[in-house]
């Protein structure tokens, strides 16, 4: 038996019901330039939990597949995301 893909990535959609989209990004030489560009994959994985919110930084797993698209867990978040402070202003009248 081999080993399951694990892949570090950031949480770009989180609106489904326990399922995440992550972005992976990583680098590759170009095959005919030699040029070093970024490549990035999209993966849906699942969040049972719900705990796993956009902008974080998250590690997923390979797994069985758990639907037509999905064939990732989230395994732990890495670093969650900074939430920007939101002041709130009361109208006056």
């Amino acid at each position: 038996m081999g080993k399951r893909k694990e892949f570090i990535g950031t949480v770009i959609s989180d609106k489904m019901q326990k399922t995440i989209i992550v972005k992976v990004a990583r680098l590759s030489k170009h095959p005919k330039y030699g040029r070093v560009v970024k490549i990035s994959n999209k993966y849906k994985a699942h969040n049972e939990k719900g705990e796993a919110r956009i902008g974080d930084k998250v590690l997923i797993a390979e797994t069985r597949p758990l639907s037509k698209d999905k064939r990732f867990a989230l395994k732990k978040i890495i670093r969650k995301a900074q939430i920007p402070h939101v002041e709130i202003k009361e109208e006056t009248k």
